[in-house]
């Protein structure tokens, strides 16, 4: 017979509940538009690997995860193959084995949830959204980080629940989706409705909750006019060979873009990341007469610029290159953030030692050198911050603007890379994620798409559409006040990392009681 504890075989159709909980899971995100479903998204994978041993577990979850990164990083194939000029098999390997590497997290999350079943067997539904959680966050700082499919980022549509993040930013929603699906198998585990019509009246609460706070909005005290520019730049473009006269063109077609938001009375445009060919610190050539040209139109125009520049400095004998957001202004002041968190295989190779091949096999990677420091830049007196383009998916990094006083948010950003895919507008939801936590207007701007404006509420207040030159204009206010978030920063991580490694570490070691051990009467359990 069975010992005490032990679990079954694991079948097909075990594979086949944790492989339909990576795809629904995967289809929340946009573009599919499948949001809701995040809701019962992992109710199969869950049921299955709390009947499993921890072995097996691991192995659901790796499968359930794969598919989950293999759908909702379909588009990443293209990238190396078109820009990068590898082979599609190899780009389709690296795409595999980046799926491979996720899915160990969710392998993770099913190891620790059957370990700590087999000793706490009811406890554990309360436990799982911890474990979730501390996985998700693992997975945003472990090696370089990539916090692509954090599922709390599938509600960004769901305006009323998504509040919620400017007090545990979107871990914490990820931990409600996660704890309502556990309780409605704790219900069918133990046959009793309690468990679920918690679960339902706390995400009841939540969600009026969250219609009460767009009911009382904070205002900010000031009102400032910003302008957004998408002049449509192609991700082709390359620098070093175009003539003079395209750069050319292109800084004309973002100041005629740019002409018609001072027409609306913008105080602040905002270009995105590598529209123009610019550089403040390379005084010769084409980049020193458009410095000039900029400088004089601010000045002219009584209105400050962010540009997304490309600039050197210098250390020791060595020429180091940032990837900059710039502000210039009419009075010829600038201030410039160096981009912190820079794109592993883009901007520069993580672990030479390891993945220096690629970099020989491919003239797609960059050389550039992170900045050391947050700067934040000012208009009318006013503080903003300005993440680049992937530092928008890390909510740590960005709290860090708002904590040091930045009272909105302004990301640069070149989506040319990922076509008409899915990447663009997942992205873009993230960075929706940010202005919540945070409470601050949030303005976008993105070479092809898609730009917008985003308040401080993750209402969506002006969009364009992808591959099309436009500009937006938006009255926007500036908020001072700080979240709890904010202030907080990364607590229910945290509290998730303690109590999963406590609940591992008791559940290892338990001791195993055997049937046949003699009871007081002396007589022996019976199997």
């Amino acid at each position: 017979m069975k010992k005490r504890g032990s679990r079954s075989s694991t079948g097909l159709h075990d594979y086949g509940f944790a492989v339909l909980s990576g795809g629904i899971a995967a289809l929340t995100f946009p573009k599919f538009r499948l949001f809701f479903l995040a809701w019962v998204c992992l109710i199969p994978l869950i049921g299955t690997i709390l009947k499993k041993n921890p072995g097996q577990a691991f192995r659901l979850g790796m499968a359930a995860g794969f598919v989950f990164y293999a759908v909702l990083l379909y588009w990443i194939p293209a990238v190396p193959a078109h820009y990068g000029n590898l082979s599609w098999g190899f780009s389709l390997f690296i795409y595999l084995v980046l799926a491979l590497y996720l899915s160990l997290f969710w392998g993770g999350f099913g190891y620790v949830t059957a370990r700590i079943a087999r000793r706490y067997p009811i406890v554990v539904y309360l436990l799982i959204p911890f474990v979730w959680t501390a996985f998700e966050y693992l997975i945003t700082h472990v090696l370089t980080g990539f916090p692509w499919g954090i599922l709390g980022y599938s509600q960004q549509p769901n305006i009323y629940f998504i509040q919620t993040a400017a007090v545990f930013g979107v871990y914490g929603i990820s931990f409600v989706l996660v704890l309502f699906q556990s309780l409605f198998l704790c219900s069918m585990r133990l046959g009793k409705k309690s468990p679920f019509l918690a679960a339902v009246a706390f995400v009841l609460f939540i969600h009026s909750a969250g219609f009460l706070v767009l009911q009382n909005p904070i205002e900010g005290k000031d009102v400032l006019r910003a302008g957004v520019v998408q002049g449509n730049v192609s991700s082709e473009t390359d620098w070093n060979s175009i003539t003079e006269d395209d750069k050319r063109e292109l800084l004309n077609r973002h100041l005629d873009l740019s002409d018609s938001l001072l027409r609306e009375g913008a105080d602040l445009i905002i270009w995105p990341e590598f529209s123009v060919s610019l550089c403040f610190s390379c005084n010769y050539g084409i980049y020193d007469d458009f410095r000039r040209i900029l400088e004089d139109y601010a000045r002219t125009n009584n209105v400050s610029l962010v540009l997304g520049t490309n600039e050197i400095s210098k250390k020791a004998d060595l020429f180091l290159y940032h990837n900059t957001a710039l502000a210039l202004h009419p009075s010829g002041e600038i201030t410039q953030y160096s981009k912190m968190h820079l794109v592993p295989f883009g901007e520069y190779t993580p672990y030479k030692w390891a993945f220096g091949f690629i970099q020989r096999l491919t003239h797609a990677i960059g050389e550039l050198t992170p900045g050391k420091s947050y700067v934040l830049h000012s208009v009318g007196g006013t503080h903003f911050g300005t993440p680049i383009c992937y530092e928008i998916i890390f909510p740590d990094l960005v709290r860090g603007f708002a904590a040091r006083g930045a009272r909105f948010l302004v990301t640069i950003t070149d989506d040319g890379w990922y076509g008409t895919s899915a990447a663009p507008y997942q992205h873009f939801a993230m960075a929706v994620f940010r202005a919540v936590e945070n409470r601050r207007p949030l303005l976008r701007a993105a070479t092809t798409g898609i730009s917008g404006v985003v308040d401080p509420y993750g209402r969506v207040l002006e969009k364009t559409e992808m591959n099309t030159r436009a500009s937006l204009s938006a009255g926007i206010s500036p908020v001072e006040a700080k979240t709890l978030y904010t202030r907080w920063g990364d607590v229910l991580p945290f509290i998730s990392l303690t109590l999963a490694a406590v609940f591992l570490i008791l559940a290892s070691f338990k001791r195993h009681i055997p049937n046949d051990r003699p009871m007081k009467n002396g007589t022996k359990r019976q199997p």
